[in-house]
């Protein structure tokens, strides 16, 4: 049986304490409550930016607090939501004479928490506002009352809008930039292995020969397991899908592809699907803006990957491509 190399009480806890060691000169840990903060921000910045969820998708998003992304990010336990005790301490630490802007992926406990916080905020007479991340097309139906979840694209959103905060932005053209992008970003994920569950065993079983085509980040599983074909016509089929949702989007200037793995994905197989992905779209007419890849949404050990799609115009391209310097992401 697959086991982490955790310890046995509070994992999350030393892990972070681990992260925060490591990286010392970027972050600060705040213990009780849990949260994780850049130790110098911007001076140029009028809005904090806070984001977070459950562990167990490192880097995201301690590993994107620094210059030019996140001023605190809030951590739960293992793929569970901040308690909103963490994202109120945090979001009071971090805000600025604008108040605080909280990136929010789309599932339910995160959602609340972070409502519970910002009602507490706005309280304490901060004023506060709220850019969700809903990119997952595998939950794109009229069948699902949640809507789209919040997936890899939540990174992008974090990487504009902390650009555009270092800018100097207001809180409600800084929530508006936040909002174009995530409206326009789009993500499906297939796993060909379950992660491995905490409690030891895998999350799902999967028969030889099939993905899970449209699985979540925490382990949900898609609608119906596929064939698995081969990694060209996975990618192939995934391309055509994420189009068939973006239709009637502005392309902009170029789209920008995140190619994300999940957890036990290599590099190697991450630059493979990457040309993949970018020669399917050249194929298609897309003008690529940028690529990139990398393990920075995972699903603990998860065998598998995503890929996103964001069309962006020039400035939202230009943002996106600023400097800016985290535990996960440096651009110089």
């Amino acid at each position: 049986m697959t086991e982490y190399f955790l310890p046995a009480d509070d994992a999350e806890l030393v892990a972070l304490r681990g992260f925060a060691r490591e990286h010392a000169r970027l972050v600060r840990l705040h213990e009780d409550p849990r949260y994780v903060v850049a130790r110098e921000p911007a001076a140029t910045r009028r809005v904090g930016v806070v984001s977070g969820g459950g562990s167990g998708h490192e880097p995201l998003h301690g590993g994107f607090v620094g210059r030019g992304m996140l001023d605190a990010a809030v951590p739960g336990r293992i793929f569970a939501s901040p308690h909103n005790r963490q994202v109120f301490a945090a979001s009071l630490e971090v805000a600025r004479d604008e108040g605080v802007l909280h990136i929010v992926k789309n599932y339910t406990g995160d959602r609340i928490n972070f409502g519970i916080a910002a009602e507490r905020l706005r309280d304490q007479g901060i004023r506060t506002e709220r850019v969700l991340v809903d990119d997952d097309i595998a939950t794109e139906s009229d069948e699902t009352k949640t809507g789209r979840r919040g997936t890899a694209a939540t990174v992008v959103v974090e990487k504009v809008v902390g650009a555009a905060a270092e800018e100097g932005l207001g809180l409600d053209a800084l929530a508006e930039v936040g909002r174009q992008v995530a409206s326009k970003a789009r993500s499906v994920a297939v796993a060909s292995r379950a992660h491995t569950a905490p409690a030891g065993g895998l999350a799902f079983d999967l028969a030889e020969g099939e993905l899970e085509y449209g699985v979540g980040i925490h382990g949900e599983r898609a609608a119906a397991s596929v064939a698995n074909d081969g990694v060209a016509q996975t990618v192939d089929r995934m391309l055509a899908d994420l189009q068939a949702h973006t239709r009637g989007v502005d392309p902009g200037v170029g789209t920008v592809v995140l190619v994300n793995g999940l957890g036990s994905a290599t590099s190697l197989e991450l630059s493979a699907i990457a040309e993949l992905a970018c020669a399917g779209l050249e194929r298609r007419g897309v003008e690529i803006a940028d690529v990139v890849t990398g393990t920075l949404v995972p699903a603990l050990d998860m065998r598998g990957f995503s890929l996103t799609l964001v069309p962006m115009d020039q400035q939202e391209l230009a943002r996106w491509q600023a400097p800016c310097e985290t535990a996960a992401w440096r651009l110089a």
